[in-house]
């Protein structure tokens, strides 16, 4: 596994919308990634030789921190790529002092789920009808992980 992570920017809103286009049934909107990046959110990119392989995005305020997306390209995924981004956000919530992170993932997303349970999420609620679907809406299970 290679890769280099960085500071997402603005020039790099091409390439991570690829990547979330193709990753997502539902994808992000380029304007709420600007958002984000206004917001001066914990906005990262992970590349290599110039390819962009995936990215995160990680709110951080009140000694909490909400990890909003993850993405890995489809032809990266299964990689550990995912892994490295969840760490790396984690360790950016340790250093920005939360004391706890949340998150959201699709009930049906089960391969994100046993990443987010394998680092030390627990499942502390459910959202009903949070996430577009198919047919319909689809529930969340809200993840949290306590720093000690």
């Amino acid at each position: 596994m290679t890769g280099q992570l960085r500071q997402m920017d603005a020039g790099d809103l091409d390439a991570v919308m690829q990547v979330e286009l193709r990753g997502y049934d539902y994808p992000w909107t380029r304007g709420i990634f600007i958002d984000c990046l206004r917001a001066n959110h914990e906005c990262w990119v992970l590349e290599t030789h110039n390819e962009m392989i995936g990215h995160a995005v990680l709110s951080v305020g009140a000694g909490e921190a909400h990890l909003l997306n993850v993405c890995v390209s489809r032809e990266r995924q299964g990689q550990g790529f995912g892994r490295r981004l969840v760490e790396h956000a984690l360790t950016r919530a340790r250093a920005r002092l939360a004391k706890i992170v949340f998150l959201e993932v699709r009930a049906s997303n089960a391969i994100a789920t046993q990443l987010y349970e394998s680092v030390g999420f627990n499942e502390i609620g459910k959202r009903r009808n949070y996430y577009p679907a198919q047919r319909g809406q689809e529930d969340a299970r809200v993840l949290a992980l306590q720093f000690i």
